[in-house]
């Protein structure tokens, strides 16, 4: 059995900064990329950042420059640094991970999703 649990969101005024945390717990052998996505009312889910287990970076160019996603590979935990938030970074953040319960096996597990309100 894995669990995913994110928190970190929040309210914040715009030019502010949030912190998310994701961090998996259970069964686990390894884990490869771990990306956050987020999802605007009326939007499709849209990928935000990943990072590797090699610790490659990609960003969304409508964040880089602002947000930073970093590991923790002792704690199994992703973290999205995001400053000089904007009303547009609005959305609910989810993070997914690639785990390998076993090195017979691996799979997507999605965390339960973080509110982000950028006020004007």
């Amino acid at each position: 059995q894995v669990q995913v649990v994110e928190s970190g969101g929040g309210l914040v005024q715009f030019g502010g900064s949030l912190r998310l945390s994701c961090a998996a717990s259970g069964t686990i052998y390894t884990i490869g990329d771990m990306s956050w996505y987020r999802q605007a009312p009326g939007k499709q889910r849209e990928l935000v950042a990943t990072i590797t287990s090699g610790n490659n970076t990609n960003y969304a160019d409508s964040v880089k420059g602002r947000f930073t996603i970093s590991r923790d590979n002792a704690k199994n935990t992703v973290y999205l640094q995001m400053n000089r938030l904007k009303p547009e970074d609005t959305a609910v953040y989810y993070c997914k991970l690639q785990i390998a319960p076993s090195r017979f096996s691996e799979n997507n597990y999605w965390g339960q999703g973080t509110q982000v309100t950028v006020s004007s």
